[in-house]
């Protein structure tokens, strides 16, 4: 009998700690949905995978960052500006490089951080997801189901104010 209530206790804590959880962040099905499609996708693809993260300013520069992953470790980032109009003397050397597994992390200042999907799905939900107030909060999964854009603007905000990801595309590689 003890047991009983023991397991109806810890049944109904679970659900009271799942649904609070499910409150604390915006658009919590389809994030939901997204992650069960992001473990099938690392399942059939044995967590190999290449993204690209696209980003621009408002005074007419954009970039792309590609990111490869391989068995689940960041084996490669790619960088390059897509456009450079209004930019200010970019020195040829930033306008495109790649840093190769040993290396990465090294360009500092531009491209994309070295994320796994996992580790982008993680910040999404810790960080850009939250409900906050005087924010948009935006989350697509354009990419077969795979996030493509999630993150929030804050209400009023008139410049490159998007703090969150815009992922392009994900597929499938091997090596």
């Amino acid at each position: 009998m003890k047991n009983k209530i023991y397991l109806i206790a810890i049944v109904f804590i679970s659900v009271l700690i799942s649904s609070c959880e499910s409150d604390e962040i915006s658009h919590q099905d389809d994030f939901q949905k997204s992650s069960e499609a992001l473990q099938n996708f690392k399942k059939a693809t044995n967590d190999s995978y290449k993204y690209i993260v696209t980003s621009q300013s408002w005074i007419g520069i954009a970039w792309e960052t590609t990111i490869t992953v391989s068995n689940g470790k960041i084996v490669e980032r790619h960088f390059k500006y897509t456009k450079t109009e209004g930019g200010s003397n970019i020195p040829q050397e930033e306008l495109e490089w790649t840093e190769n597994e040993s290396e990465i992390g090294n360009h500092k200042n531009n491209g994309a951080p070295a994320l796994t999907l996992d580790e982008i799905y993680v910040k999404a939900q810790q960080e850009w997801l939250l409900k906050r107030d005087n924010t948009e909060t935006y989350f697509e999964a354009k990419n077969n189901g795979l996030l493509s854009t999630c993150g929030y603007i804050e209400k009023g905000c008139q410049d490159d104010c998007f703090v969150g990801i815009h992922i392009k595309s994900i597929e499938p590689i091997s090596f």
